[in-house]
């Protein structure tokens, strides 16, 4: 069984123009927000039943507040008609990041890369996308790769934890992947192409195989302050625009999507337990997409979301 997660708008308490510097990383603003929706709809479905506001004296049956279609669960329910855009399309720059996960097999991507993009453009009411960046699972950029030292692909410290996050996969794999996101930019529904945590020697060989090339590459400059001088000659030659971000790599474990759907103190009583009549069975997180809509003449976000896709095995 699917579950289909989601935050709905996390700018709805009100747009908010764009800072270079983000203070919450997306994997604690992903696992607040989904939280917070999911008790916004628990919450809103007592309110029917006669419960006021911040009443909750149980939770409501979760039929009230998940909705099922075609062997998917979505979590909560979402109403689409009251989903867009409140300009028209050529006002925004619209930026998706679709974060594959570790331990899911890149079989599976193609199939994965389109339920991400479809439940976007349904969330926003959009025919297209400007830019999409691939994250691919266990990547970290890091300062010295560029400056010689030997690559290493786990990320040391994030938090101050260290986290083992595993091999990364090869060239030849990731190209099969961007294979499903060059016909997406032939059909018109994604503008730009872009990657994420690549150093200058994956770009290099990366660019050997691509039909469409990547026009940005997202880092996380978590070494030090400035990106390094031959990244910069390098994207600069290729005409590779640089970003960073302040995301995760791997950023919904399953440990951590476990604790939110279930029914312990920080969950929300989504999976069976002492104190919830959910349902029984395993929860993997399989894969998450972030999507921001910016307001191009006034640099102002105004709509910022994620989706996240799980399955359950009650087996």
């Amino acid at each position: 069984m699917k579950l289909v997660l989601s935050t709905s708008n996390v700018m709805q308490g009100g747009p908010s123009i764009i800072r270079r510097h983000q203070v919450e990383k997306s994997n604690v603003e992903l696992v607040a927000s989904l939280r917070t929706n999911i008790l916004a709809a628990q919450e809103a479905a007592l309110e029917e039943d006669g419960f006021p506001n911040g009443t909750m004296p149980h939770r409501p049956p979760m039929t009230a507040w998940t909705s099922r279609d075609d062997g998917t669960i979505y979590v909560p329910s979402i109403d689409w008609p009251l989903s867009g855009l409140a300009e028209e399309r050529n006002q925004y720059d619209i930026t998706v990041k679709l974060f594959f996960l570790p331990h899911v097999s890149p079989a599976c991507r193609r199939a994965q890369t389109l339920q991400a993009i479809d439940l976007v453009l349904r969330e926003l009411r959009v025919p297209s996308i400007d830019l999409l960046i691939l994250s691919f699972p266990n990547m970290a950029f890091y300062v010295k790769d560029e400056e010689g030292g030997r690559p290493r692909d786990c990320d040391e410290h994030q938090n101050g934890v260290h986290e083992d996050t595993g091999e990364v996969e090869d060239i030849g794999s990731m190209i099969k992947t961007w294979r499903t996101v060059e016909q997406l930019h032939a059909q018109g529904i994604i503008g730009r192409l872009g990657v994420a945590e690549f150093s200058s020697h994956r770009l290099e060989e990366f660019l050997k195989h691509t039909k469409i090339r990547p026009s940005a590459n997202q880092i996380n400059v978590r070494d030090c302050c400035t990106v390094p001088r031959s990244l910069m000659n390098f994207a600069k030659r290729e005409q590779i625009e640089l970003l960073t971000h302040n995301d995760c790599t791997n950023i919904l474990p399953t440990g951590t999507l476990r604790e939110l759907l279930g029914d312990g103190p920080e969950g929300v009583g989504f999976l069976a337990g002492p104190r919830s009549d959910g349902l029984g069975g395993e929860v993997e997180a399989q894969w998450v997409v972030k999507y921001t809509a910016v307001v191009r003449d006034r640099g102002v976000v105004e709509n910022k979301g994620y989706f996240a896709m799980a399955t359950l095995d009650q087996h």
